[in-house]
């Protein structure tokens, strides 16, 4: 029992990102250039209906990103603009996007 319990543990902090993941998120970011829109630091977009990137959850940012690639199907999103730059990303692509921006300072108020 006390094995299985530290292999539960050790497995779940092998799924955190690395700094692999960070460092090929940052590159990515620079690829595509999302800071265009979502601003140089993620947290002041061109647009305020455009979301704050900086400090979201990765898991959150990625189900986000994977949305927009399924469009207007089953649970996806519509926007012309994040859709076409999403079909190239593959879903580690995706990923390695979320770490990244999680892994920035946020703005964002959790509580008032």
């Amino acid at each position: 029992m006390k094995n299985t319990m530290l292999l539960l543990v050790l497995g779940a902090v092998s799924l955190g990102a690395s700094a692999d993941d960070v460092k090929r998120g940052e590159a990515l970011a620079q690829k595509y250039n999302c800071a265009s829109c979502h601003g140089a630091d993620f947290n002041k977009p061109i647009d305020p209906t455009y979301p704050k990137l900086a400090g979201q959850h990765a898991d959150y940012l990625t189900h986000a990103l994977r949305a927009y690639k399924r469009g207007a199907g089953a649970n996806g999103r519509v926007n012309p603009i994040m859709a076409g730059l999403v079909q190239p990303l593959s879903n580690q692509d995706m990923a390695d996007l979320g770490a990244y921006l999680a892994s920035l300072p946020s703005q964002l108020v959790i509580k008032k």
